[in-house]
């Protein structure tokens, strides 16, 4: 998850060089837990072999994930692993090509959403993306690996298990941080000071039951002026606004 102004989060930095000066501003979930199930479609984007993103699979040969993920990075630098709770093992294939969203920005952050296209299908099962996303206090869930703390040299390597963490939809007026509420979700977590941060960017927001999940977001960044992750809303993409363009994106 991105935060906006804050220069330690541009990238995975001192604590977390293993990903390098250019990585996004992307973390594990605060706050969360051990994933209580595998989630098939559930991606980890590594860059030159390191978590860096996650995403969601959206066809067998590609995903969705944050726009900021395709940010000064190239396809050859990337590689996936797909549908496991370790995100060293799973399905793995190469990124080949990656589109953003014609009307996407960076700081301030306008359609935070790109598609990869991978060197093969996978054997994976994709998610769906929803028709909407549902009203306030729709119960969501959200996922990711990385730092489980606000203090990186507290838990300087990012868990080896995806961490889940139950969240719920809540009014556009939580989100203050140039909130677009026709293309982003407003979304919080009954558990307190719980919430996605840093290399948790990309990574899917979804809806219904275990065998029926529906993608509804993907993780973009903090939603309010503190600056820290885990307390106050998240804004995840609304991808449900996005479903046209995704299509036509990925139809080739």
């Amino acid at each position: 998850m991105a935060k906006p102004g804050k220069a330690g989060l541009l990238g995975v930095i001192g604590a977390f060089a293993l990903t390098a000066a250019l990585a996004p501003p992307a973390s594990a979930i605060i706050g969360g837990h051990d994933s209580t199930e595998r989630f098939p479609f559930m991606v980890s984007v590594q860059k030159d072999g390191h978590h860096y993103c996650g995403a969601s699979l959206i066809k067998p040969d590609w995903i969705v994930t944050a726009g900021h993920c395709a940010v000064n990075v190239v396809p050859e630098q990337l590689a996936v692993r797909i549908g496991d709770q370790d995100r060293t093992k799973g399905e793995e294939a190469k990124v080949v090509e990656f589109a953003t969203h014609p009307d996407f920005s960076y700081e301030p952050f306008h359609d935070d959403v790109a598609v990869m296209k991978l060197d093969h299908p996978v054997t994976a099962q994709p998610v769906e993306i929803a028709s909407e996303p549902g009203p306030i206090g729709t119960a969501t869930r959200i996922l990711g690996w990385g730092m489980t703390c606000e203090d990186g040299s507290e838990c300087p390597d990012p868990p080896i298990r995806l961490q889940e963490l139950g969240t719920e939809l809540v009014p556009d007026e939580r989100c203050s941080e140039n909130y677009d509420r026709d293309n982003e979700l407003c979304t919080d977590s009954p558990t307190e000071n719980a919430q996605a941060c840093i290399l948790d960017s990309g990574g899917p927001q979804f809806k219904g039951r275990p065998g029926h999940w529906q993608l509804i977001g993907a993780t973009s960044r903090d939603g309010d002026a503190d600056p820290t992750c885990a307390t106050g809303p998240g804004i995840y993409t609304d991808l449900t606004a996005h479903r046209d363009w995704i299509e036509r994106a990925t139809a080739g």
